[in-house]
């Protein structure tokens, strides 16, 4: 009965089948991440700080890519997804179903963090969900600007960070240099992330990720914070997702202009990278 009813479930396509693991992936990911800020922000910080912010978003982005690596790659990221595209790593065609999976978990993940922490959300705005001033909560789904950093300031901060990303993620993966032990790229990539957090956090929330950003400030709107959430900080919300994208492909041309292009495993003199040259008479 048990085989019958997975071989009625299997599903052939393998595009659809990344489409569901990029969602299973930001899925969790994003529960993670979300519950971390919730329990801070509606804790009142009596239960946890900002540290608790990036270790939650650390260990969801492991879990992620535990989830989806083997199936789609678990980009788990628009601007990666789409800077894949542009290398030609990743078909375009499957461009959609990349984007689809990504927003479908990363919406309903603010869904159930929503419905978790429902109770603590009326308690602590008193049934009044505002994105800013002193009882704000929209933050807890999606990334604001703090109130002294310039737009400019902001816009530079996700580039920055989301370039900082993308070495790390090609220098974890750079099997002709010295790439992580097989394993362990998952862990390393979530460490990465705690790092960028621990350092880059302050100024925006180091959103880094369309996927991460856009679909819980959808969410937001439909659920009771009405448009503000794109209004706010001066019209915010597109720079987490245009900003990660220059980003994304910013790091990958740095890592190619500094390492890869000089970096090939052969020598032009046949000699394998790495083996001493003997000579014969």
């Amino acid at each position: 009965m048990l085989e019958k009813f997975q071989k009625a479930l299997t599903i052939r396509s393998s595009t659809v089948r990344e489409l569901l693991a990029e969602a299973l992936g930001m899925f969790i990911l994003m529960v993670f991440g979300l519950s971390s800020v919730a329990q801070v922000v509606l804790g009142r910080g009596e239960f946890g700080q900002h540290l608790s912010i990036n270790l939650g978003f650390g260990i969801g982005v492991t879990l992620g890519i535990h989830a989806a690596g083997g199936i789609s790659g678990a980009h788990l990221n628009a601007a990666i997804t789409f800077t894949h595209c542009i290398l030609g790593n990743l078909p375009w065609r499957k461009l959609p179903a990349y984007l689809i999976g990504q927003f479908l978990g990363s919406f309903t993940a603010a869904a159930t963090v929503f419905g978790l922490y429902y109770d603590a959300l009326y308690d602590y705005t008193k049934g009044n969900f505002t994105v800013t001033g002193p009882t704000a909560t929209a933050s807890i789904f999606s990334t604001y600007p703090a109130p002294y950093v310039s737009f400019l300031g902001g816009f530079l901060t996700e580039f920055t960070a989301t370039i900082m990303l993308l070495l790390g993620i090609l220098i974890i993966h750079d099997e002709k240099n010295n790439g992580a032990l097989k394993g362990t790229q998952a862990l390393l990539t979530g460490i990465l992330v705690l790092g960028i957090g621990l350092g880059m956090g302050m100024n925006t929330g180091y959103a880094m990720n369309p996927s991460r950003d856009l679909p819980p400030r959808v969410f937001t709107a439909i659920a009771g914070w009405g448009m503000d959430v794109f209004t706010a900080g001066h019209y915010w919300w597109w720079v987490p997702v245009t900003a990660p994208i220059l980003g994304s492909l910013a790091g990958v041309l740095i890592h190619k202009l500094f390492i890869d292009f000089h970096n090939q495993p052969v020598l032009e003199s046949g000699n394998v990278k790495g083996q001493p040259v003997v000579e014969t008479s």
